[in-house]
């Protein structure tokens, strides 16, 4: 892995920095291959408006042990760090500075597959959490939205790399959400890896 420059967005009421290419195309190649045959996928449903759904994308928790997490209204137990994954964690740490302690890996089949807005705020994730997001495989795009000041049209769009790190710090999660919007592009698989720290259960 070679030195990369992360890009300071500027977003108000928010730290978020990107770092394109932050994996080489060969590293991250490898890293997406290894995880889309070692990663033990699920598809979970979440309940809305008193009906289940599927969710649009399948997922999977690793981590510490006792590392719990609850989102959606539902509660995932981590299964043991892969190699690839503790590699992975190793390499982002330093541009984060901090220790994290799991990982939720989100799989996009194709560009029916999306995560709907929302923040990274559950109470297990603190106050002020540290989020480290590594896409590996199709670009997407992220896209944030102001909580507070949608009617002045605060939303910033930004296209996720094959290699990239976004690292989401600060007053991110308190003032803004994200999704990853479906596309009726034709486009492959994508693996996103959002690094935490949970620090209660």
């Amino acid at each position: 892995m070679a030195y990369v420059r992360g890009i300071d967005l500027n977003i108000p009421d928010a730290e978020v920095t990107y770092y394109p290419g932050f994996f080489s195309v060969e590293e991250a190649d490898k890293y997406y291959q290894s995880l889309m045959e070692k990663v033990d996928w699920v598809q979970n449903k979440i309940s809305m408006y008193g009906k289940e759904n599927w969710v649009p994308r399948l997922e999977a928790w690793y981590g510490d042990k006792g590392m719990n997490y609850t989102y959606s209204g539902i509660t995932q137990e981590p299964k043991p760090w892969l190699d690839e994954l503790l590699e992975i964690k190793s390499a982002i740490e330093p541009m984060a500075n901090t220790t994290f302690n799991s990982v939720l890996i989100n799989y996009y089949r194709d560009g029916k597959d999306r995560v709907a807005w929302h923040s990274d705020d559950e109470k297990e994730l603190g106050p002020n959490p540290i989020i480290g997001s590594v896409s590996l495989g199709a670009e997407r795009k992220f896209k944030f939205r102001h909580k507070r000041f949608l009617e002045n049209g605060h939303q910033i769009a930004l296209d996720l790399e094959h290699g990239s790190l976004l690292l989401m710090k600060g007053d991110t999660q308190k003032h803004w959400k994200h999704e990853i919007p479906r596309t009726a592009v034709p486009i492959g698989g994508r693996i996103n890896l959002t690094f935490r720290v949970i620090v209660s259960n």
